[in-house]
């Protein structure tokens, strides 16, 4: 144990391994932006600013985007540790990387099914007609149960019907209700009830199975650091490719380029959930489990320019969003202007950038070719997502419980395991259709780490000493304007989303069964209480008075480069004193 403090002395993980190339990282990092489900279920809330949200992700890339990124950074690559052990920065803090980890295991459990849906329209689109397409969804769909869709709506019996109705009806969107066919008590309204059964998709669970079998894949494949970020990389540039393949594709969708009326010229209604929603979308940079950039930066050299490098993951991840969102635009500029060809109708565009685009594809010449680039996209941003989210947790994992490192390869598979057992809920009719509340419940979870983060950094380890231990990693000095954005511009927006995150969250569990509230209380609400219940044990196991115990489990213990050469000269700068203190738990105050 470190002197006086309860805690444990922190033995590094020599054989953790570097990113192959500098520039690994930066892809990583632009793999976590691949995070789409926010995106697609908020996507309603923003698309009505067009061009305006392109301004607006720039702004945020300044006030908090870039800044916030490289104190992530700059904890990871001066620590070599994960989000767990980089908390010798302030002990009494560590249980933000324990939350850190819950918030990651719940977004794997139900994200798989960002990688199985594609997989459901990638294996359908090897058919000759495609299932969701007007002619091919004569095979399955039953007309007679008196939905009405995009392909239907035009016959002239049921435009009669339209046009006697006095209310708008609702036609739906083809692949949509293909998805839904999966489950037979989703086939009638789309939705579940929460009093409905449980029904369990096999169509679904061997989608899951083959998702998961992936993954493995990945981690047999390629077990070490290097090894890991070169697949990252060619996969994050091949995604990025086929993104801009796409795009150049849905300009052409029918309609032609009149969306981009609309576009430049965006509505003034509903502008205040927009500015929020793009907010919050632009916060997903630093992925599911918050931590992500913690952890992919300790894998950097110690004099890695991540001053720079913070720009360039913002203005790459903001750019990925940008080019999402247009595709999302597209998707739902093409379905409004199906909704405004008579005011009698609706169009029910549900998930437009994984579902409903399908049916969009459908109409363009080479629909199944169209169909297969398209979401083997999102399936190859789905698996980036998912294995980086895994390679982060597993490694801090690691790095904070050294009896896990001489089992790494039983510890990743039985994970993944694991993981892939749990996500069996999310096949269920329920599970499918209500993972999104565990979405809604990370915001609160999310700005609330980044407060504390910030609390940390600046206000306890303290200004002075952050950019002390700055100018000594990088050679170079933080700008004091820098310092003040970090210190009160990000809080205000993050106090700011925290109610927002609150509403959102008790809003969506209004209608979802009591086994969603329930796991989101044990996987996301429970694990907050981690944050004061490990520094409180540490308060328990340090000696003298109850201000001197708290003085001491927020000051930095064992706060120094790994690497011995680093180290040495760390201790040169701040002097023996300081070094002595760390090790032996003295309370002093901040320079």
């Amino acid at each position: 144990m470190v002197h006086g403090t309860g805690q444990k002395p922190f033995s590094p993980d020599l054989n953790r391994g570097k990113w192959e190339r500098p520039t690994d990282y930066i892809f990583a990092c632009f793999g976590l932006a691949l995070k789409l489900d926010f995106f697609d279920f908020s996507y309603g809330l923003h698309f009505e600013l067009g061009v305006l949200g392109v301004l607006i992700y720039f702004v945020y890339m300044v006030i908090y985007l870039a800044p916030i990124i490289f104190v992530h950074s700059f904890i990871g690559q001066f620590s070599s540790s994960g989000f767990i052990s980089a908390f010798r920065l302030s002990p009494f803090f560590k249980g933000m990387g324990y939350v850190s980890v819950f918030l990651s295991i719940s977004m794997l459990i139900y994200y798989s099914a960002y990688a199985a849906i594609p997989l459901l329209f990638i294996i359908n689109s090897l058919r000759p007609t495609l299932p969701w397409s007007c002619e091919g969804l004569k095979s399955w769909f039953n007309e007679t149960s008196g939905r009405l869709t995009i392909c239907n709506g035009t016959n002239n019996g049921v435009y009669s019907r339209i046009q006697n109705c006095t209310d708008k009806m609702e036609l739906n969107v083809p692949s949509v209700l293909y998805f839904f066919h999966q489950y037979e008590r989703l086939r009638d309204n789309g939705n579940a009830n929460t009093k409905d059964e449980y029904e369990l998709s096999w169509n679904f669970v061997s989608l899951f199975a083959l998702v998961w079998a992936v993954i493995a894949f990945v981690f047999y494949k390629f077990p070490e650091t290097a090894k890991f970020g070169k697949f990252i990389r060619y996969m994050v540039i091949g995604t990025l490719i086929l993104l801009l393949v796409c795009f150049v594709r849905f300009l052409f969708l029918p309609g032609g380029l009149s969306w981009m009326d609309r576009y430049a010229t965006p509505k003034s209604s509903d502008w205040f959930e927009s500015f929020y929603s793009t907010f919050l979308i632009a916060m997903q940079a630093f992925g599911a489990g918050w931590g992500s950039v913690i952890a992919l930066s300790s894998f950097n050299g110690f004099k890695t320019d991540i001053m720079s490098y913070s720009w360039i993951i913002s203005f790459g991840q903001i750019f990925i969003y940008i080019m999402f969102g247009l595709v999302s635009f597209m998707v739902e500029h093409y379905f409004t202007e199906l909704s405004e060809a008579s005011d009698k109708i609706r169009v029910v565009n549900l998930w437009g950038m994984i579902l409903s685009s399908a049916s969009a594809l459908s109409t363009l010449s080479w629909p199944n070719l169209w169909t297969i680039i398209y979401y083997t996209t999102l399936l190859m941003a789905a698996v980036i997502l998912m294995t980086t989210q895994i390679f982060t947790v597993l490694q801090s994992l690691f790095d904070e419980f050294e009896e896990l490192r001489v089992r790494k390869r039983e510890v990743t598979f039985g994970f993944i395991g694991g993981l892939a057992l749990c996500s069996i809920f999310v096949c269920t009719n329920h599970g499918i259709v209500f993972f999104f509340t565990f979405l809604a419940d990370s915001i609160f979870s999310n700005c609330l780490l980044h407060l504390l983060l910030l609390l940390v950094v600046l206000w306890i380890y303290g200004r002075k000493r952050f950019q002390r231990d700055i100018k000594f990693m990088l050679g170079q000095p933080y700008s004091s304007w820098k310092i003040f954005i970090l210190g009160f511009i990000a809080p205000m927006c993050f106090v700011i989303c925290l109610p927002i995150g609150i509403d959102w969250s008790l809003h969506n569990h209004s209608w979802v069964s009591l086994e969603f509230h329930v796991m989101s209380i044990i996987v996301l609400w429970l694990p907050i209480l981690a944050i004061p219940g490990i520094g409180l044990y540490y308060l328990s196991q340090s000696t003298g008075t109850f201000y001197d115990r708290f003085r001491r489990t927020c000051r930095p213990t064992e706060w120094y480069p790994v690497e011995m050469e680093h180290h040495q000269k760390y201790e040169e700068v701040v002097g023996n004193t300081e070094m002595t203190h760390q090790l032996l738990g003295v309370s002093e105050d901040v320079n």
